[in-house]
């Protein structure tokens, strides 16, 4: 039996976490507690697809070359440029006897845990793969330790839909929980119990931004907000095409095109929609949005970055730099409950699901 979070794993350097690692040992042999993966299906996060794209200036073959050589050179995919990774579905090869995981042979899987500590090897090379989506069939085989997260896909949905809820599941569960946050302690300033608390009624205050709203993690965020009871929220997207897409599927009381980039820009845009936000999630896929979600906050707000593009020195940073009194927290993508939540909402909200049918249409080759 190895370690439960891996360390046996990792080849280089030594002591470190696997997801710290510079390679892993992706052998096919598992241990006691282990699990492996016949992998189907890749799903890269967004920040990690789009970095590969414009570096390879969206030429296909050479985004699935690239992507083969991380996982070659790292046995594991991590992208070193965004050090980000994704997830992944398959097939329960083999479990072993003292895996606490509770997977059986046969089990039809997602992975919770982040590709970039997930042993993995590939043998098909990519070859029904053309480079240009962020979902990656493929064929391998990938390793889950003690520690890891997996969830059986569900009967009732596409694999390659509930692959894509999946991989952002994090994102409505920590938006929920954060709003929820936010109502309790307007409730204990008003003397109201926050046990009976009806969250959007206190104040009738409680407004929420989505920067990145029309994406996956986006209009899940907006989704969540919704469904705890958010009094207004409004989605900033980056072009026009999305401003229709969004309003069409109904999830923002307002949209804004606006760049998550451009600090002042925003808080602009923001101002003339109703104001700043008291909770404010950052869904885009690109860097250098940081101080433009700290501007769009109220003061004793809060700012969830859920992308993997964030520079947190530059959060913290310009934060001090702007005298904002924001808490700002890290999407770590794991809070308890976090898979049902979304695919509940997938189940439940007929916009959020039309967005995500159109998503994977975009992909189709």
């Amino acid at each position: 039996m190895g370690s439960p979070i891996g360390l046996h794993r990792v080849v280089a350097p030594a002591g470190v976490l696997p997801q710290a690692a510079q390679r892993l040992d992706a052998s096919p042999e598992i241990g006691d507690d282990e699990v492996r993966i016949r992998v189907e299906r890749l799903n890269l996060d967004a920040a990690s697809f789009r970095q590969l794209t414009v570096e390879h200036g969206g030429d296909g073959d050479r985004v699935r070359a690239a992507v083969l050589a991380i996982v070659e050179d790292r046995g594991k995919m991590h992208n070193p440029v965004t050090g980000s990774g994704g997830m992944l579905i398959g097939t329960v090869e083999a479990a072993g006897p003292a895996s606490p995981l509770g997977l059986r042979p046969g089990d039809r899987v997602a992975t919770l845990v982040s590709l970039t500590l997930t042993p993995l090897r590939i043998t098909d090379g990519l070859k029904r793969w053309d480079g240009r989506g962020e979902q990656v069939p493929c064929d391998g085989h990938a390793i889950l330790f003690a520690r890891s997260i997996a969830a059986v896909l569900p009967d009732d949905l596409d694999p390659e839909l509930a692959l894509a809820v999946l991989d952002v599941c994090g994102a409505p569960a920590l938006v929920a929980r954060s709003l929820r946050g936010i109502v309790r302690c307007r409730a204990v300033d008003d003397g109201v119990d926050p046990a009976v608390v009806v969250p959007g009624r206190v104040r009738d205050e409680v407004r929420v931004a989505v920067l990145g709203a029309a994406g996956k993690s986006g209009s899940l965020a907006l989704a969540a907000a919704r469904d705890v009871g958010a009094a207004r929220t409004v989605g900033v997207v980056r072009d026009d095409a999305e401003r229709r897409r969004l309003e069409a599927a109904g999830l923002a009381d307002t949209v804004v095109v606006a760049d998550a980039r451009d600090a002042v820009g925003l808080a602009a845009a923001l101002g003339a929609a109703g104001g700043p936000a008291d909770l404010t999630v950052v869904c885009v896929d690109v860097p250098g949005c940081e101080h433009a979600a700290i501007l769009a906050t109220a003061p004793g707000g809060t700012v969830v970055f859920f992308s993997m593009a964030t520079s947190f020195p530059a959060a913290a940073l310009g934060a001090e730099g702007l005298a904002a009194d924001v808490t700002m927290i890290i999407g770590n993508g794991y809070v308890p409950g976090h898979a049902e939540y979304a695919l509940g909402l997938l189940r439940s909200d007929s916009a959020v699901r039309a967005l995500f049918e159109a998503r994977l249409a975009d992909w189709a080759p």
